[in-house]
């Protein structure tokens, strides 16, 4: 679809009909109808797509390209700085999950992205083609080239819903959801609260994914509805995931099982969901045996939670700024491009093994942030450090949550004192941070340049 698109704005440049674009383009399997304007903008001038130039260039405005663009303001207010991002709204990404179990609504996770770009920033409204680095050049889908003296790169990840065979055609029909997606959140608490009895399945893909801890929260929600309801007796629940282990460090697994055994939560470990047919209330999983042997599970469901598999956007997996798995090859520690000098890299396509959440994006915007502007000359002292830190909150009932803390290599790395949150217990405390807190923090600092507890240290830990 993205080279049909490409295809279609060279056309115009060259000045083709556009009937006749769409025309060629439908019959070749491609609707091009949703970029007509872009198409006829091109055809009207390929001057208009003479070259742009900023100081620093943002890629992304999603939480990290936003948080980075603002943390830069905050240092150094005439900054000259342009933000690329097609799309129109925002969406704070860790709320979706709690929509999905019914204590926020989908509107209080939305706002328009026009009313988050820092002041003075230029937003580019277009989607990146791209990457000329050797050039300091990115290339728009919209023909237009942008030069840069300094690169920061934030696009987020894909979803890859085909990734699973028939889950396309079933998305939000036949007892099939997903708190990945913003209109399927809703679609969730749905089916939780009319489902009587039956089967519930819960799914997640092989890593990284954004906020591993997310397809379990989702369980554990139903779950606890289900028990207030006094229906689960009725349900039953099963995790099936891909990892060997119920999380990925070990000392919040002790309390996570407490809450698999109130649930009466069967745990499938090395478990790939493959296809599912909707209609059929079916579901085909591959399973790794300890002794390497793969074979396929089949089941049915009544209810299924679907994560798709994850990875870095096309444009990057086919750049030079990809490391050989597909993700931005960066510097652990500076953030800086392990190849390109004048390019910075933050949030979850980053090839850094910390975990991919807001929260982590939180603590790399300064970072990148102090580390460009110390590399420009604009600010003198020595260069930080990202130590890995990421942030999990565990939803495991309504009212309690397990907050999970972590950096490079498993190291626990609490934000609060022991008597206040204890990480490896659950903690109410924890839940009033996620449902009050965490939201505002995220909207009025973090979007905002303003580094509560975010600022950035020299690390020793530089894994």
């Amino acid at each position: 679809m993205r080279s049909a698109t490409l295809w279609s704005f060279d056309e115009g440049a060259r000045g083709r009909p556009l009937r006749e674009i769409l025309s060629t383009a439908r019959a070749a399997g491609y609707d091009l109808s949703g970029v007509v304007g872009r198409i006829a903008a091109v055809s009207r001038s390929r001057k208009a797509s003479a070259d742009l130039f900023h100081t620093v260039v943002v890629i992304g405005g999603g939480a990290g390209g936003i948080a980075v663009a603002a943390s830069l303001k905050a240092r150094k207010p005439d900054l000259d700085i342009a933000l690329i991002e097609p799309a129109d709204v925002h969406y704070y990404q860790p709320g979706w999950t709690m929509v999905g179990g019914g204590i926020f609504s989908p509107a209080v996770t939305a706002r328009t992205m026009a009313s988050l770009i820092p002041t003075g920033v230029c937003w580019i409204k277009d989607a990146v083609a791209a990457f000329e680095p050797d050039r300091n050049t990115v290339i728009l889908e919209g023909h237009q080239t942008v030069r840069y003296d300094r690169l920061v790169v934030a696009p987020g990840l894909t979803l890859d819903w085909a990734g699973v065979a028939g889950l396309t055609e079933t998305l939000g029909r036949n007892g099939v959801t997903s708190n990945y997606r913003y209109d399927l959140a809703p679609d969730t608490w749905e089916l939780v609260q009319t489902l009587r009895a039956g089967r519930a399945l819960f799914t997640q893909p092989p890593m990284p994914i954004k906020c591993a801890g997310a397809p379990q929260k989702a369980m554990y929600l139903s779950a606890d509805h289900w028990l207030r309801q006094g229906r689960l007796k009725d349900i039953d629940v099963e995790l099936y995931t891909v990892s060997p282990a119920l999380f990925g460090v070990e000392d919040y697994v002790p309390a996570l099982m407490t809450y698999v055994n109130r649930y009466d939560a069967r745990l499938n470990f090395r478990h790939t969901l493959t296809r599912i047919d909707g209609p059929a209330k079916r579901a085909w999983f591959s399973r790794q045996t300890e002794t390497g042997i793969c074979e396929t599970i089949e089941t049915d469901f009544d209810m299924i939670h679907v994560v798709p598999p994850q990875q870095a956007p096309d444009f990057i997996r086919a750049s030079p700024l990809a490391d050989v798995a597909g993700w931005i090859a960066v510097d652990p520690a500076s953030l800086r491009h392990a190849r390109f000098p004048a390019i910075y890299a933050l949030g979850d396509a980053i090839g850094a093994s910390n975990a991919k959440t807001a929260a982590a994006a939180r603590k790399q915007a300064p970072v990148v942030a102090h580390n460009l502007l110390v590399e420009m000359g604009h600010l003198r002292g020595a260069e930080v450090a990202y130590d890995g830190y990421g942030s999990c909150p565990l939803t495991v009932e309504r009212g309690k949550i397990l907050l999970a803390e972590f950096g490079y290599g498993g190291t626990l790395m609490p934000s609060f004192p022991a008597w206040l949150i204890d990480g490896t217990k659950l903690s109410r405390v924890a839940w009033l941070l996620k449902e009050r807190m965490l939201p505002p923090l995220y909207w009025k600092a973090m979007l905002k340049g303003r580094e509560w507890m975010a600022k950035p240290q020299r690390a020793e830990r530089t894994a």
